[in-house]
């Protein structure tokens, strides 16, 4: 933390994300590229540093969601394959293909504006998308064959990669799962039957590489000098939304969660019971409370909802969160918490004496996934990579 910044940061530990990395590609098997999302920031971890962590544990392919955050890694210096996983908007098509961007596209328009923005001498790179069930992107699997020849006969785009994505990766059984596979599966033997090569075939995110490893080698999805490549994001930051496979089964695995969200008590006082705390006097004193003020707010990404419902850790003891979360500013009760001192050190999110807050409580209290309390930690909390 820098000492002239106000007391709030985020300790990023690389080595435990390392880790991650070399336990997933080891779950998956060295046969299988493993690409390491690092979007939005690389999921509120800063994607800088991660991906160059990531690069020194062993990550060849990097993802992202859109040109600008592509263009950010090329300029710290990443050279390795980027994957652009929203496509592009029609007029970065140019900056894409500078910039030695891969795109996914899935509509007729991204053909022209990229064959456009492209050399005629040369072949640029792309990734299609087959719609198998999630109706975000992609092409819709009736008509992949059609839109790949397209991509083909463009003249100077070159198809290397295909790729799906599941609809719900947490519910690994043989339900929407396995009709998305089949439909994947269907698109591919029609490639195969026509003669077309590809460098890559992907369709698992962390849930799917970790719940339905199963998939990984099956022949239905094989093609000739073609590898398998899984996209990992949440994973490999520690979390995973809860997995189901009764099918199959999920083999034990070990990921460890990357950030810790950390803070001081900037102020303390007391207040008597029957008095009103914070904004709207939302939490009522129920006897005489010692209140620590913390430097921190739903301006910093703490969600409000965690308002009088949320806690930290504080000296190794949980500390219930009281009154509103205000923008820069949230009151803990320190009241049974021995010797609680202006300058300690308090946990949002993380472990101290023992005891251990993560992002899964944030979201479950506040009815979301640990994705959107990662991704919502602000810009103005520093990253620190101890």
């Amino acid at each position: 933390m820098i000492e002239t910044q106000r007391p709030t940061w985020a300790e990023i530990a690389l080595s435990k994300l390392k880790r991650n990395f070399l336990n997933i590609q080891a779950r998956v098997g060295e046969q299988v590229e493993v690409c390491a999302v690092v979007k939005c920031g690389a999921y509120g971890h800063g994607a800088v540093d991660c991906a160059r962590a990531l690069l020194a544990a062993g990550a060849r392919w990097f993802a992202v969601s859109s040109p600008e955050e592509g263009i950010a890694l090329r300029a710290a210096g990443v050279v390795q394959p980027i994957l652009l996983l929203g496509g592009f908007y029609r007029e970065q098509a140019k900056a894409v293909v500078e910039h030695e961007l891969t795109p996914s596209i899935w509509e007729e328009e991204q053909i022209g504006y990229l064959s456009r923005a492209t050399p005629k001498a040369r072949e640029y790179p792309v990734h299609v998308e087959i719609d198998t069930g999630m109706s975000r992107q992609g092409v819709p699997a009736a008509h992949a064959v059609e839109f790949l020849n397209r991509v083909r006969t463009a003249g100077n785009l070159a198809l290397e990669g295909l790729s799906q994505h599941y609809a719900a990766g947490e519910r690994m059984g043989e339900g929407a799962a396995s009709r998305q596979e089949e439909r994947f599966a269907s698109v591919i033997q029609k490639l195969r039957e026509s003669g077309v090569a590809l460098k890559y075939v992907h369709m698992a995110n962390s849930s799917a590489a970790i719940a339905r490893a199963h998939i990984l080698g099956d022949a239905r999805f094989a093609m000739p000098g073609a590898r398998e490549m899984v996209r990992c994001g949440i994973a490999l930051y520690g979390y995973c939304l809860p997995l189901e496979n009764k099918a199959q089964g999920i083999a034990p695995w070990e990921n460890a969660p990357v950030l810790a969200w950390k803070t001081r008590v900037i102020s303390q006082r007391e207040a008597p019971p029957s008095v009103g705390i914070g904004y709207s006097g939302a939490y009522t004193t129920t006897r005489t409370t010692r209140i620590a003020s913390l430097p921190v707010g739903y301006g910093d990404g703490l969600n409000r909802l965690l308002s009088s419902r949320g806690r930290v850790i504080v000296r190794g003891q949980f500390a219930p969160i009281i009154g509103n979360i205000s923008m820069d500013m949230t009151l803990i009760d320190v009241t049974d918490v021995a010797g609680a001192e202006i300058g300690d050190e308090v946990v949002i999110i993380g472990e101290q004496g023992g005891r251990t807050i993560d992002a899964w409580e944030h979201a479950e209290l506040c009815r979301t996934i640990p994705y959107e309390i990662l991704c919502n930690i602000g810009i103005r909390v520093p990253r620190v990579y101890p």
